[in-house]
């Protein structure tokens, strides 16, 4: 028997300074499940790619995708990987930019709703998108994402 290929995923973590601290833009997942739910029901712009795409590639594409906007230029700097408790695998890239959360037109994604109901409903894929300080988004953050944060510390520590 083979070992299942793990899922992967990729994204853009932006950051910005702002009155002396470090802040991180993150999206609320949509849909019905997050609705009710906000700590660890946010997340870094991110989204699933196949053997045919780069994970930067995909990371460019997904925040497109998920905030409707440009991903901005650059510099990218890896921040690594991690699994998420559902076995899939995270890779980020940290990038140093602002961006107007009123300016997102956030992408969606369609599921049956309710389940069983046979009625197919489209959903935002982030419906809120907002900055936070790096404290603040260890408390949003979905559980496994939070290592970004102490590797965007250790960075921005380390240039300093």
């Amino acid at each position: 028997m083979t070992a299942k290929t793990p899922k992967r995923s990729a994204g853009l973590l932006l950051h910005r300074e702002t009155a002396g601290r470090t802040e991180v833009l993150l999206g609320h997942m949509g849909g019905p499940f997050w609705a009710r739910r906000d700590a660890g029901a946010w997340s870094i712009p991110k989204g699933e790619y196949g053997p045919e795409e780069t994970a930067m590639d995909a990371a460019r594409r997904e925040f497109e995708e998920e905030l409707g906007v440009s991903p901005p230029t650059g510099p990218y700097v890896p921040l690594g990987e991690t699994q998420q408790a559902n076995g899939k695998i995270v890779t980020v890239w940290a990038v140093g930019a602002d961006l107007d959360p009123e300016s997102i037109v956030p992408g969606t994604f369609t599921m049956e709703w309710p389940k069983g109901s046979g009625v197919m409903r489209e959903f935002p894929e982030l419906d809120k998108v907002a900055w936070w300080s790096v404290d603040q988004a260890a408390e949003k953050l979905v559980k496994a994402q939070s290592v970004f944060l102490t590797r965007l510390r250790e960075l921005l520590d380390a240039t300093t």
